[in-house]
């Protein structure tokens, strides 16, 4: 074989790697003051949202993208330890001297010292985001196993105004009353592990956020059932591909 033919191949698969980043569907939003948000859906669990330059991943995955082709991670968020939300490979991937990891104790203790801990109830602005870290656990009998109360987190992102409200795993938990002028919110929805739809749609009517995303929903069938059990609930209802 030519050395021609095996530059333009190597050429060809770095083309390749290189659009990997760009190939997830990505929403944008304006907060209040006018400053733009854009939200990249990997899958599953996995979001990159982009804000004033800064990249924050959540729950980076290898097996959902190849996080070598995405800029570094200026902050990572990890909600709990379970392997489809917690990759250390990924976080590798991403990770640049001055990357912040924040994760719940769990995920903190298998990140290693660079991590910041944060549990529920716990707060902090980091570049000007102001970070919250929620419950996130289940609730109904025999699935508490899965997500234990005061183990994981949620978080719910302050954007200069613009509220993103992040669940984690978790059911229709009491404490979701407690969570006020939510903008965009992201609910799981694949039983047994997280929320039936109708438990998701309760969640969503409980939070009042002005667009909701499901995620995290596997085979479950979040458009043939979800938009009739928000209906009349004004909440904008969008499904991106986070199974």
């Amino acid at each position: 074989m030519c050395w021609r033919k095996i530059g333009s191949l190597f050429l060809v698969l770095w083309m390749a790697v290189g659009v990997m980043a760009a190939d997830f569907a990505s929403d944008s939003f304006r907060t209040p003051t006018g400053k733009e948000l854009t939200i990249t859906f990997i899958r599953h669990g996995s979001l990159l949202l982009s804000y004033e330059g800064k990249q924050i991943q959540v729950d980076p995955v290898s097996e959902y993208a190849d996080y070598g082709a995405f800029p570094k991670a200026d902050l990572i968020l990890i909600t709990h330890a379970h392997g489809d939300h917690l990759d250390l490979k990924a976080i590798e991937a991403l990770r640049k001297a001055e990357t912040t990891i924040i994760a719940n104790p769990e995920s903190a203790e298998k990140v290693g010292a660079t991590a910041q801990v944060m549990r529920n109830g716990d707060n902090q602005t980091w570049l000007g985001v102001r970070i919250e870290a929620v419950p996130a656990y289940n609730i109904t009998e025999g699935r508490d196993k899965f997500h234990p109360k005061g183990r994981d987190n949620g978080y719910v992102l302050d954007f200069d105004g613009f509220r993103v409200y992040i669940g984690g795993d978790l059911e229709d938990i009491p404490e979701l009353s407690d969570l006020k002028s939510i903008d965009v919110a992201f609910l799981p929805v694949n039983q047994p592990y997280t929320m039936t739809p109708e438990q998701a749609a309760r969640a969503a009517r409980v939070i009042k956020p002005k667009v909701l995303y499901p995620y995290h929903y596997s085979q479950t069938p979040v458009a043939e059932t979800l938009p009739a059990l928000l209906e009349g609930s004004g909440i904008e209802l969008r499904i991106r591909a986070l199974q």
